[in-house]
């Protein structure tokens, strides 16, 4: 119930961006190879960002 009013770390706000990013990707996937492409190489930037957030 409290977990509604807990602000997102910088980590989670990464992580739902990249998720976004990815769900996108698989869908214009199906449509546009090109624009899916660069959809996956934006996650890729965001979870090395994450990697190096961690360490």
């Amino acid at each position: 119930m409290f977990k509604f009013f807990k602000k997102k770390s910088e980590i989670e706000k990464l992580q739902e961006k990249s998720q976004k990013l990815m769900k996108e990707a698989f869908e214009l996937s199906k449509i546009n190879r090109s624009d899916s492409d660069r959809k996956y190489a934006e996650a890729d930037e965001i979870q090395k960002t994450i990697e190096s957030l961690l360490q």
